[in-house]
């Protein structure tokens, strides 16, 4: 999702690697839960909903029914995490305020309160200086902060469903309404509906070529 506004004004002005130190470690937030509360949006990629359907043993459907809700995002339909209540709390914290999805939590949640960064280099992070309560944090390195098993893999990842998105959303300004609808039907049944394996990065880049071979996006 791109935000239009300057690095400078969110950030403490630097970018981050996945072997950076950064100040963003609350110490498992210690029964905080401010940042699942009163969410904008928290897209959900890939990745995040097969792990989802995984750990909690659900389809997607199922998860459509209680916990995930689709959004456009700059002009593409993705799922969302659910926000319920009065409080627009996320739809996976328990009774105690506790994440009941945190061993397998979407990859926003893990980033938080740092913010990533689609840069010429690569993939970047960065700290988000007005989001997270807590004052006292300490310095963690980033890639033990996500604690996401290969993460060079992973970020590679994100890099290639981010600037999928892209092309999507460049190719979709060139369709009239309903063949909008069916590419963005398309997107879903192909990226999040169809159940992934054991080898999911395998899968992906298998789905994202075929894909892209059938319509024409490369």
């Amino acid at each position: 999702m791109r935000r239009n506004i300057r690095l400078e004004e969110i950030s403490d002005g630097r970018l981050y690697t996945a072997n950076d130190m950064v100040k963003a470690d609350c110490r498992d937030c210690e029964g905080c839960s401010a940042c699942c509360q009163n969410m904008e949006a928290v897209v959900l990629d890939p990745l995040d909903i097969a792990n989802l359907c995984q750990g909690l043993g659900k389809t997607f459907e199922e998860l459509m029914g209680s916990a995930i809700e689709l959004k456009i995002v700059d002009g593409v339909i993705l799922p969302h995490l659910k926000m319920t209540g009065e409080e627009e709390t996320c739809s996976f914290l328990d009774q105690n305020g506790r994440c009941s999805v945190h061993s397998f939590r979407p990859g926003i949640c893990r980033l938080f309160p740092l913010g990533r960064y689609y840069g010429e280099e690569g993939l970047r992070y960065f700290l988000q200086v007005h989001e997270c309560r807590k004052e006292d944090r300490s310095k963690i390195k980033v890639k033990k902060w996500l604690g996401i098993p290969d993460l060079a893999s992973y970020e590679k990842y994100i890099l290639q469903w981010h600037a999928f998105l892209q092309t999507c959303e460049e190719a979709m300004a060139t369709l009239d309404d309903e063949n909008q609808r069916i590419f963005q039907l398309y997107i879903l049944r192909t990226f999040y509906q169809t159940p992934y394996g054991q080898e999911f990065y395998q899968e992906f880049y298998q789905r994202m070529c075929e894909l892209k071979a059938r319509l024409g996006l490369e």
